[in-house]
């Protein structure tokens, strides 16, 4: 089968797919991207199709799986609306912002961080600094290796000097 063969089939067959593609969406602008996306996607497989089995269905699969994995994708950034009316919501215009609990704890981990034995505190303030294990290991003319060590003690001492 050629390729205007297959064109001409699937234009011919493609009437069903939009009342379909508007029974999904419930949107006839989202229906017409997804027959499109549908269209496409077919022309472009051509070689996936096998001749003889029934050009509907795969159409139908082809625009169902579109609409699924679309779906799921919108669904991770969809907006979460708060119906609370906003008589419940307090009012913060007249208070005061406290940062005092916050510089406490960066207080406890600056001095952590300082009291850490020298060759730990190096590499791990490289590191936290921005620079990559490799770069880390040509400055300090260590074994890569050896910093990545020394980093991952020098969490595990922090971890065991700050409280959670």
């Amino acid at each position: 089968m050629t390729a205007t063969d297959f064109t001409y089939l699937v234009s011919r067959h493609s009437d069903f797919l939009r009342p379909y593609a508007v029974t999904l969406t419930k949107d006839h602008e989202d229906a017409k991207d997804l027959f499109q996306e549908t269209m496409l996607r077919a022309l472009l497989n051509k070689e996936k199709y096998q001749f003889g089995t029934n050009l509907k269905a795969w159409l139908y699969t082809i625009m169902r799986n579109i609409f699924i994995n679309n779906y799921r994708r919108n669904k991770k950034f969809s907006k979460i609306e708060n119906e609370t009316a906003s008589d419940y919501f307090i009012n913060e215009s007249g208070r005061i912002n406290n940062n005092g609990w916050q510089n406490l704890r960066i207080a406890e981990i600056k001095n952590a961080v300082e009291n850490l034995p020298g060759v730990f505190r190096m590499s791990f303030e490289l590191y936290y600094s921005g620079y990559k294990y490799q770069e880390i290991s040509e400055l300090l003319n260590e074994p890569l290796g050896t910093v990545k060590s020394r980093i991952h003690f020098a969490r595990k001492m922090l971890v065991a000097k700050i409280d959670r």
